[in-house]
């Protein structure tokens, strides 16, 4: 009876609500192995975290050119994309859908070439708040949160206005 019920009252629930896209963590790594960005949504400790980092630098620095953009990596997948000189990897679930976080990594380098026109390395490095702000726009919790390319800039531009407002003040 029970089931019965939880299954009649899922088909009220937006279809967003039912099985989200869960993504663990986000690396920015350079070709020299540099790290750029992370972004932790689940909990790691700094040990965790250098460790995390130091295998998949290692793990995908090291993959050829014509190799899949997928890696199973202790029961998770990482997906990266290389943009110019730099990797963008997000880990997710192993169930989860890889294609659905090539679009969310391409989604962000659209939204960073934006901002940035054309962004590089160094806008990264220079303006690492900038790059972090968008990517909390994006992302939230490590769920999608907008995937309107327009409506990022929007909020991007009314945080700089507010942004310049203040620095106008003091």
């Amino acid at each position: 009876m029970d089931l019965v019920l939880g299954l009649r009252w899922m088909n009220f629930l937006p279809f967003a609500v039912v099985g989200l896209l869960q993504i663990n963590f986000v690396l920015l790594i350079s070709r020299q192995g540099k790290v750029r960005l992370t972004k932790w949504y689940s909990p790691y400790t700094q040990k965790e975290r250098t460790k995390v980092i130091r295998e998949l630098s290692g793990l995908i620095l090291t993959r050829g050119p014509k190799l899949c953009n997928f890696v199973e990596w202790k029961g998770y997948k990482v997906v990266y994309r290389r943009y110019a000189s730099l990797y963008f990897c997000m880990c997710i679930d192993a169930e989860d859908n890889e294609l659905e976080v090539l679009e969310i990594i391409h989604h962000f380098v659209e939204v960073l070439d934006r901002y940035f026109g054309s962004v590089c390395e160094l806008d990264l490095i220079f303006n690492f708040h900038k790059a972090y702000y968008i990517l909390d726009e994006i992302l939230i919790a490590g769920e999608l949160q907008e995937s309107s390319k327009k409506n990022v800039a929007r909020l991007i531009a009314a945080q700089r206005v507010e942004t310049l407002g203040k620095d106008a003040l003091h």
